[in-house]
């Protein structure tokens, strides 16, 4: 027998989930190619900058060369062009000095005013000759400008054929295979990181507010793993169909093994639930199927409908249908309602 007492149990939200990774990855390719080389798998660990996949680079590479050669050339014709700037320089400087030396000859009376013509011509035309020279020049420069900007463009198409891991994690999944043709945004790997792991399990409405980030969880895996774990988030949008909301529970250490999307059931520790508390063993059922304990007066045991709330491994909160006080069955199992009972005596030592 047992008397329903005051007393306190400890309160847990329980509810369904599924592994899930925060920052899932997927690799994707970023030109349009064939697949040469495949260089992981899943269940691979892979470290940031490893070669994952190397693409059919021959036609990038070949545009690469007539850029090249572009620059190469265009590297003459700009070392022409300073030259040509430098010997029209000079020509100028040429005129120049000739016209003041006719200048200075016609005050003298040594030559006529058609020679100092001539040399004003002269140096006006060597004065056009270095502007056009420098315009080339300037248009040379300009165009070595954007063929070097071709050519970086050209480097980072071509280095997109060397597809690697962005950061360190696992392969959950492999998308290429060699031979296979790529187009820009052809998923290739998805890659998460297993430090960023976690449950999203689903909590009714009714009793999220008494979730808070922070609290101890312990996640059950399907494959019956027990581990530890802490409620890092809890979302602010409500399911309009089911009134439930997502919580995510974060592992506290890597699992060994996991499967993204594998089931899970999430225990979180909200606090305790004070109340009315008897044996979880006197729980039973009456014929209807109706929940109760089978409370004992005058010696005999009376099916007495209850309702529970939260219950630890021995005990069970009761919060409405019995009062403090009464006694029930400790155990329920193998009697019935209407049956004469009586304290069991403890065995002689």
């Amino acid at each position: 027998m047992s008397v329903a007492a005051q007393g306190a149990v400890a309160a847990r939200v329980v509810g369904p989930g599924t592994v899930q990774a925060r920052v899932p990855v997927t690799v994707s390719a970023r030109v349009g190619s064939t697949v040469v080389e495949v260089l992981a798998d899943v269940g691979d660990t892979v470290q940031p900058g490893q070669l994952l996949v190397r693409l059919d680079d021959r036609d990038l590479n070949a545009r690469r060369g007539v850029v090249t050669g572009q620059q190469e050339a265009l590297q003459r014709n700009t070392e022409g062009a300073r030259a040509a700037l430098a010997k029209a320089q000079a020509d100028l400087e040429l005129a120049r000095s000739k016209q003041r030396r006719d200048a200075e000859l016609l005050a003298q009376g040594y030559v006529s005013v058609a020679v100092l013509d001539a040399s004003n011509a002269a140096l006006g035309s060597a004065a056009a000759g270095v502007d056009i020279a420098r315009a080339t020049l300037a248009a040379r420069e300009a165009d070595a400008r954007t063929l070097s900007q071709e050519a970086r463009y050209s480097d980072a198409v071509l280095s997109n054929t060397r597809i690697a891991a962005p950061m360190q994690a696992v392969v959950v999944q492999r998308m290429a295979e060699v031979g296979s043709t790529t187009a820009p945004g052809t998923p290739l790997f998805k890659l998460v990181d297993p430090r960023s792991l976690w449950v999203a399990t689903r909590v009714d409405e009714a009793v999220v507010g008494r979730v808070r980030p922070g609290q101890v969880a312990s996640i059950r895996l399907r494959s019956g793993e027990v581990l530890p774990g802490k409620v890092a988030r809890i979302a602010r949008q409500s399911d309009a169909a089911t009134r439930e909301l997502e919580v995510h529970v974060a592992f506290d250490s890597v699992p060994e093994r996991f499967a993204i999307d594998q089931e899970a059931e999430v225990r979180i520790d909200v606090g305790e639930d004070r109340g009315l508390l008897v044996p979880l063993a006197a729980l039973t059922r009456d014929k209807t199927g109706r929940q109760g304990v089978l409370v004992i007066a005058d010696g005999r045991t009376r099916f007495q409908p209850v309702e529970t709330g939260g219950a630890d491994a021995q005990q069970v909160l009761v919060r409405k249908g019995l009062a403090e006080g009464d006694t029930v069955a400790a155990v329920a199992a193998g009697l019935s309602a209407n049956q004469r009972v009586r304290a069991a005596t403890a065995p002689a030592r």
